[in-house]
């Protein structure tokens, strides 16, 4: 089954925590700490492989996490790495936000192999925290915790030229005479449910993909039948080939739904109505004497704005003259793919993870220190009553005064922070 969506959770790995130790043996009774740090937690990476050419593979498991890192140990050992997660998609892949739709990633083109989400750092032991006033520290870092986020999968397939129509307009026919493509061919409305994409081979080494789109009817670019679901796969393409059937075997008329087709590739996305484009006027082969110029009325209407070629997908009449058109302008083009920019960062900002320790000393003066006190006291002035207020909030926000009341703290003991002390009162 060909599926082009999915939505699932990618977690990255938590880094190692780091370890609290001291060197100890038999003639170094009172060595240094010799905590190690932790390890670096798990990527999150989405590889290109040629093997898939959908996302069917996302509705069973909806859920990636990678490993955590393992902690730290003494004698200044440092925790093993966490083994990363990699995603395998098909190329074309873009990988959005759930929540915002911004794009994180588009696995087209170069991006074969991309981090979206890194791992927790590991947490630094405490040997890197002593000091010449502090060399016994008994806390270290805990490793970073792990990104979490919901994104959207959508397969948006790579091809130079996109065959668009209405459906029985003779597309599959067409993609199946000019290219290798084998797709279902049938008399029946949207025999084509899946993008098939042929190789035109012009020779000498030169040629280009072509896609044959499930057919568009009125109402697509709002939701109706499964013109939708596929108007996406042609905003990669270079020119599309609006594919109608001149004969109106269907009992429809060519020239009104050319119109609609554009009308629905506006609605969509106005960018499209910019790509170059070619009409191919199907089915020529049914076109009878009796007719009232169903060619002539095409033309008369569209060119010379767009070239219209009258083609045969049936006797191949016309075929060579419109490959002819198509190649003429994309070797004027650039056949780089379309790759879409990201449009977002994930944020890995945060010093909620460097560590501090609450103790009592042999004075009953309770001692708040570390790296993370250490580095508010850098930024905050606590002369100013801005300062103060920010302290205040920040000992609250930050767990500090939870971690005092375990302690067994008390209205007007002592607090000591880095030499400012201050008498607690809730």
């Amino acid at each position: 089954m060909f599926q082009d969506t999915a939505q699932i959770i990618i977690k990255s790995g938590k880094g190692g925590d780091g370890h609290v130790s001291f060197r100890r043996e038999k003639f170094v009774p009172a060595g240094g700490p010799d905590g190690g740090d932790g390890g670096k937690g798990g990527d999150i990476i989405f590889e290109i492989t040629d093997n898939l050419n959908t996302l069917s593979d996302f509705r069973q498991n909806r859920k990636f996490c990678a490993a955590a890192g393992e902690p730290g140990e003494k004698r200044k050992c440092h925790g093993k790495d966490g083994d990363d997660m990699i995603i395998k998609v098909p190329e074309g892949t873009v990988i959005r936000d759930a929540e915002s739709g911004k794009i994180i990633a588009d696995m087209s083109g170069n991006n074969r192999h991309v981090v979206i989400l890194r791992g927790g750092k590991g947490g630094l032991g405490n040997m890197n925290f002593a000091t010449p006033t502090m060399q016994a520290p008994n806390y270290a870092k805990p490793g970073q915790p792990g990104k979490e986020l919901s994104v959207k999968l959508e397969l948006k397939i790579i091809a130079d030229v996109g065959l668009i129509g209405f459906p029985n307009a003779g597309k599959s026919t067409l993609l199946s005479r000019v290219s290798n493509a084998r797709p279902e061919i049938a008399n029946y409305p949207f025999t084509t449910i899946t993008p098939h994409l042929g190789v035109v081979d012009l020779g000498d080494g030169n040629g280009f993909v072509m896609a044959d789109m499930p057919g568009l009817i009125e109402g697509a670019s709002e939701g109706v039948g499964l013109g939708y679901n596929f108007l996406k796969h042609i905003e990669r393409t270079k020119i599309l080939v609006i594919v109608a059937d001149a004969a109106s075997t269907e009992g429809r008329d060519p020239v009104s739904d050319i119109r609609t087709i554009l009308k629905e590739l506006e609605k969509y996305d106005k960018a499209l109505l910019e790509k170059p484009r070619i009409i191919a006027a199907n089915k020529t082969d049914c076109i009878t004497p009796d007719m009232d110029d169903p060619l002539g009325k095409i033309r008369k209407e569209f060119e010379p704005g767009t070239k219209v070629c009258a083609v045969s997908g049936v006797s191949g009449a016309g075929i060579k003259e419109l490959i002819s058109e198509i190649w003429s302008i994309l070797k004027t083009m650039d056949r780089k793919p379309v790759v879409f920019e990201p449009e977002m960062e994930v944020d890995y900002s945060s010093d909620s993870d460097l560590p501090y320790t609450v103790k009592k000393d042999e004075n009953g003066v309770f001692v708040v220190e570390g790296p993370r006190i250490e580095k508010m006291f850098g930024y905050t002035n606590l002369q100013s009553e801005k300062g103060f207020d920010f302290f205040q909030k920040f000992l609250k926000t930050s767990g500090i005064l939870d971690d005092l009341e375990k302690n067994g703290i008390r209205e007007g003991d002592t607090v000591r922070m880095y030499g400012h002390e201050f008498d607690y009162y809730r």
